[in-house]
């Protein structure tokens, strides 16, 4: 059955009704909330202690950290040294379906190196790694999507380790997304646990050799920067204590706030990243971010950049990064992304054609080996006959 388009056309109309007392409103927040941005750009030590006393009561509570420099500051580039080597590393995973005749996963990691104004071609790789059968399952179960993802992000890190150990000079490492590894929930709390050492002794490997390691998060939708304002409004000890209830700015978001604070090219202050894997990040590896405008005039585009402690700690390795990330951009025209990254994803994604090629070769071989094919399940069949919508 199709959507029931009057239902949803009536919502729409409700929705057009009040658009303008909610553009309004949301104008008026917007307003206070730059006043709150002045009022509190350089108080560093009352917005640590109001954020401490959040933490007592919500350890998980997430947010930006204030450091040693205002809010509101901003930074243009510098520019770019020519010896530089830039890595980009990105994955595309296929999760196992138990209704498929035959059990399988994917992780593919494309890989490219590149040294902007030199006449060195791109080196470009692809490593894939394929899972069978009772490779699919662990302690808790078979592989969920987020574990694929997880052991996606380990090796998206361990081909940039492995590519930077083939280069000397400034280097500089990329990924797209975070930098902080995301599961580790219940069910699957103990190989979380596991991979997220891995995950850190690859950072690790990576500050040895002096490799300049960020995290590239396109259109952002955390709002940390905001988050942290918001705590300037709570007087009460119940106020604090119910934080998660407490959005005084909501509507506000960082990527607004930084469009009217940075010039096209510049990037805000580095703050750091307070989350639940906050214990888990420390010293050298903890996770700080920076905010950059990588659009044209009257067009801002911010961007979220994270990058570890020892980038924050070098100010020549943050300004390479941040002028590395803008001529990456500048190449994509008007939609501004990392060239490097955009490559490595082209090289790593999986078509919808190459899964199907995958499963069809693995059919055969077991076949031809004597091996065991099972039959599709009767709702999977079912989806593919014509006509048949996703559900």
């Amino acid at each position: 059955m199709a959507i029931n388009f009057q239902q949803v056309m009536q919502r729409i109309r409700e929705i057009g009704m009040g658009a303008r007392q909610r553009s309004e409103h949301l104008a008026s927040v917007r307003e206070n909330a730059r006043t709150i941005l002045a009022a509190w750009a350089s108080r560093r030590e009352e917005l640590n202690e109001r954020l401490e006393r959040v933490l007592r009561y919500d350890s998980t509570f997430r947010s930006a950290i204030p450091r040693n420099q205002p809010l509101n500051a901003s930074f243009p580039a510098t520019p770019l040294p020519g010896n530089t080597t830039l890595i980009a590393a990105d994955g595309s995973q296929v999760a196992p379906d138990r209704h498929a005749s035959v059990l399988f996963s994917l992780v593919n990691v494309g890989a490219i190196v590149m040294q902007p104004g030199s006449s060195q071609a791109p080196l470009i790789q692809a490593d894939s790694r394929l899972l069978v059968e009772d490779e699919n399952y662990t302690e808790t179960g078979m592989l969920t999507l987020e574990a694929i993802e997880q052991r996606r992000d380990l090796a998206e890190r361990r081909k940039l380790l492995e590519l930077a150990q083939e280069y000397s000079g400034l280097v500089i490492a990329l990924t797209d997304g975070p930098l902080e590894l995301w599961g580790g929930g219940t069910a699957a709390r103990n190989e979380y646990l596991r991979d997220l050492e891995i995950h850190k002794s690859t950072l690790s490997q990576l500050q040895e050799r002096g490799v300049v390691v960020a995290g590239y998060v396109d259109k952002p939708g955390a709002n940390l920067v905001m988050r942290l304002l918001e705590l300037t409004q709570l007087n009460t000890d119940d106020q604090f204590e119910q934080i998660r209830r407490q959005h005084p700015l909501r509507g506000v978001t960082d990527l607004w706030l930084f469009s009217t604070i940075l010039p096209p090219g510049y990037r805000s202050a580095v703050f750091g990243l307070q989350s639940s894997s906050r214990l888990h990040y420390t010293g050298d590896l903890a996770l700080h971010f920076f905010y950059l405008n990588v659009g044209s005039p009257g067009h801002p585009y911010i961007v979220r950049v994270e990058i570890p402690g020892w980038v924050v700690d070098d100010e020549e390795k943050t300004n390479l990064l941040h002028a590395a990330l803008l001529d990456q951009c500048r190449i994509m025209g008007a939609r501004p992304y990392p060239y490097i990254l955009h490559r490595a994803h082209e090289i790593a994604v999986v078509k919808m054609d190459e899964k199907q090629q995958v499963q069809s070769m693995l059919e055969l071989e077991l076949r031809l080996s004597g091996g065991e094919v099972g039959e599709p399940s009767a709702k999977s069949s079912a989806k593919a006959l014509p006509g048949r919508g996703e559900k």
